[in-house]
């Protein structure tokens, strides 16, 4: 029903950055997005929150580890994401995804924990060479 779509995935080296994107497709009655996020994931790891934000586009909520390096942001009316990565290490090395929620549940920063987000992308490659 809700289809989202990542984008601008590659291999950078160490201290490089990436601007990820994610367009969500929404029907018509839909209308609009709300709560949405990245995540990031590595074989034989975990889901990692990476980044959540709500649907003004005001409260953004970051993993401990991406403060000052990353910001994430949204097109409102075009429903669009993007997730800016500044200063790039080489265990971000991950598959990073969007998700996207359309209902009014809280989006705070325990959503990096517990996302329970009911839309996924497929994700985006992102290497980090060192």
């Amino acid at each position: 029903q809700v289809r989202l779509e990542e984008s601008g995935g590659r291999s950078v080296q160490a201290g490089g950055s990436l601007r990820l994107s994610c367009e969500a497709s929404v029907p018509e009655h839909i209308d609009q997005v709300r709560c949405m996020g990245w995540f990031r994931q590595s074989p034989g790891k975990e889901r990692e929150g990476v980044a959540v934000i709500g649907h003004g586009g005001v409260s953004k909520y970051y993993v401990d580890s991406v403060k000052g390096r990353f910001t994430i942001s949204r097109d409102v009316i075009n429903n669009l994401i993007y997730l800016q990565m500044d200063n790039l290490k080489p265990e971000e090395t991950a598959m990073y995804s969007c998700a996207a929620e359309i209902t009014l549940a809280a989006c705070n920063s325990r959503r990096l924990v517990t996302p329970s987000f009911p839309y996924w992308g497929k994700g985006t490659q992102v290497t980090v060479r060192s």
